[in-house]
């Protein structure tokens, strides 16, 4: 009985250790995994950091670029919105370049009127310096203007005009450097407008004041011819043959040759 009871107890002991031995073994295999599982959550929550901080880099660096671009378009449109000033501050500046040859060329035209105009002015009021049948003479301007247009109105035909403004001439300028040539036109448009008598005593006042006149040999012939209207053939062959005396030379002097025999 003894025996069989210490076979038992061996038998439970034996259980016991084995029961002991198994738990140990199991104890050992959880600490194992625990240690790996820690491990494992390390490396894990490692990974995650690193993760989590090259996110935060990439982040950092996406809003670096962000910033970047927006001041690189802020730039952008700044060198545009300048470029834009310029090209409008050049266009101004063509167009008043423009402009300013444009006033330089209307300047230039009103210099060169008032020049004109005034250079008008001066031949207006400044002495005429001419000649006249073959003699240097100066006159006014309004002289000439006068002179020149009874002479106008002669030459076309006008001679009771012509007549007219010569006397008004001679009233106007008694002393004038014209006064010979006035008498002999004056003779020559009465004669024009068949007053032969007024023409006569016009061309013997001519003739008297200045007998050295280059047109005195011509107006001794129109004297001549005035006489012959008037039907005196015995004035009009003395006159020629004082012309002929006096300026035998001259071509009034040939041509009163040949009108002494149509004269009656």
């Amino acid at each position: 009985m003894r025996m069989s009871a210490w076979r038992s107890g061996l038998a439970a002991l034996a259980i016991w250790a084995a029961a002991t031995g198994a738990a140990q073994a199991g104890l050992f295999d959880d600490e194992e995994a625990r240690k790996a599982i820690v491990d494992l959550r390390s490396r894990v929550a490692a990974v995650d950091e690193q993760a989590k901080a090259q996110g935060s880099e990439l982040g950092t660096l996406n809003t670096q670029l962000t910033e970047q671009l927006t001041a690189m378009r802020r730039s952008l449109l700044e060198l545009n919105n300048q470029l834009e000033a310029l090209r409008a501050e050049v266009a101004k500046l063509r167009g008043n370049d423009e402009q300013m040859s444009r006033d330089l060329a209307e300047m230039q035209k009103r210099q060169k009127d008032v020049s004109q105009a005034f250079e008008e002015r001066l031949q207006k009021i400044e002495p005429a310096r001419l000649t006249l049948d073959g003699r240097e003479i100066v006159v006014e301007q309004v002289e000439k203007r006068a002179y020149d247009e009874a002479i106008a109105a002669i030459r076309g035909g006008e001679f009771d005009r012509s007549a007219t403004l010569l006397s008004v001439f001679q009233r106007r300028f008694p002393g004038s450097p014209y006064a010979d040539s006035v008498r002999f036109w004056q003779g020559n448009a009465l004669y024009g407008k068949r007053d032969y008598k007024e023409a006569i005593t016009v061309f013997r006042a001519f003739v008297a004041a200045a007998p050295d006149h280059p047109r005195a040999p011509e107006a001794l012939l129109a004297l001549a011819n005035s006489q012959a209207e008037m039907k005196d053939a015995r004035g009009a062959r003395k006159t020629i043959e004082e012309l002929m005396k006096t300026y035998p030379k001259s071509e009034a002097a040939q041509a009163g040759k040949e009108r002494l025999a149509s004269i009656k």
